[in-house]
Order: C-alpha cells, then sequence, then structure tokens
C-alpha cells in the first residue's frame, strides 16, 4: 500500500468510525444542547485532542503497553470509569435539582467553558480501548517502507490528525444540527431530561468499563 491509498483508506475507516454513535457524541450532542454551541465546540477539541494524544502515544509505540500489560490497561480502566461515573453522577444531580429558571448559554462564566473541554480531553484520554484500538488499527495503514523509525512515527502522527480533523468537523456538525431546535431543547423539562438520560449512559459507559475483563 503506497502512502496517498493508505491515507485513503484510513480516511474513509476513521470517517465511518467517527460518525458511530457513542460516548463522545452523546456528551457533545449534550453538550450542545444543554450548554451552548461553545462549550460543545470545547468539548468535542478536548476530545480530538484526546484523539491525537493516543495516535501519538501509538505512534511512539507507548500505546503497546496496554496491549500486553494487565495493570496498565486495568489502572487506566479504573480510574476512566471511576471519572465517568462522577461526570454522570454530576448530571444526574443537575436533572433532579434544575430549577425552571433557564440557563442562558452565552452568559455561562469562561471557566466553565475551560471546564468542557478539560471534561472532552479527559473522557478521550481515559479510555484505554482507544489506545488499544489505536495500537492495533494505525499499524494496519502503514506502508511496507515505513514498518520503522521516524518516518512510521510521523505518518502514524498524521493519521491521527486527519481522524482528529474529521472528528472536529462531525462534532462541528453536531452542534450545528442542534440550533434549530434551540428552542424546544432548551425548556427546562427537555433539559432536565437531556442531562438524566446522559448522565444515565456515561454511568452505564462507566459501569460497563469498570466490569470488563480483557480476554
Amino acid at each position: 500500500m503506497d502512502p496517498l491509498s493508505a491515507v485513503m483508506a484510513f480516511t474513509l475507516a476513521a470517517g465511518l468510525l467517527t460518525v458511530t454513535p457513542g460516548l463522545d457524541t452523546a456528551l457533545v450532542l449534550r453538550t450542545a444542547a444543554v450548554e451552548g454551541p461553545r462549550q460543545a465546540l470545547l468539548a468535542g477539541t478536548g476530545i480530538t485532542l484526546g484523539v491525537l494524544v493516543w495516535g501519538l502515544i501509538a505512534a511512539l509505540g507507548l500505546g503497546a503497553v496496554l496491549a500486553v500489560s494487565e495493570l496498565a490497561y486495568r489502572g487506566i480502566q479504573i480510574a476512566g470509569a471511576v471519572y465517568l461515573l462522577w461526570l454522570g453522577a454530576q448530571m444526574l444531580r443537575t436533572a433532579l435539582r434544575r430549577s425552571a429558571a433557564l440557563p442562558v448559554a452565552e452568559t455561562v462564566a469562561p471557566a466553565t467553558r475551560v471546564n468542557w473541554f478539560w471534561r472532552g480531553l479527559v473522557t478521550n484520554v481515559l479510555n484505554p480501548k482507544v489506545g488499544v484500538f489505536y495500537v492495533s488499527f494505525l499499524p494496519q495503514f502503514l506502508p511496507a517502507d515505513m514498518a520503522t523509525g521516524l518516518p512510521s512515527i510521523g505518518f502514524s502522527v498524521l493519521l491521527a490528525g486527519i481522524h482528529g480533523l474529521l472528528s472536529l468537523l462531525w462534532f462541528a456538525a453536531l452542534t450545528l444540527a442542534t440550533r434549530p431546535l434551540s428552542a424546544l431543547l432548551r425548556r427546562p423539562a427537555v433539559l432536565r431530561g437531556l442531562d438524566g438520560l446522559t448522565g444515565s449512559v456515561l454511568i452505564a459507559f462507566g459501569l460497563r468499563l469498570l466490569a470488563e475483563r480483557r480476554g
């Protein structure tokens, strides 16, 4: 496989992976509907940076540690599960305590907006399955003459960058898709429902991650 064919094949595969519904999509959609577009894009940017981090780790060969070390995998697995449980519990608490007052996304403090960037980043980085996926996924698209060495690292980072760009574009599209429904989505009852649903999804992901064992 030559470099151009590898890039095209990876772009197609990464695109299909990006649009597959999952935790990242749920997080960005909820943030866009409840917090507003700026916070959603910050969360998406954080998730995208997490993709780049895992891509670099895999390119440097460090991600292989997760594939062979049960202790390393389990450590990140527990940390990620605890974080998802905490984040989900926060959303459920917000859903239960949300008053009838309508939060205006544009008045959210800058610190809160930054928090969504870090939440997106940490959610992605603390998912060991992403790391193991990159270890097994990226090498399949490396040309034969780039199997090892600095060229393979640079090419792997390029592929991770493509995946990151696709992710960012997808999150931007999701955010824009919520704008025509903004009036409906900002109703207190709908906001409570979105927080409750997303919080439940995060807790379910956390519990599944915590209980999961590698075969």
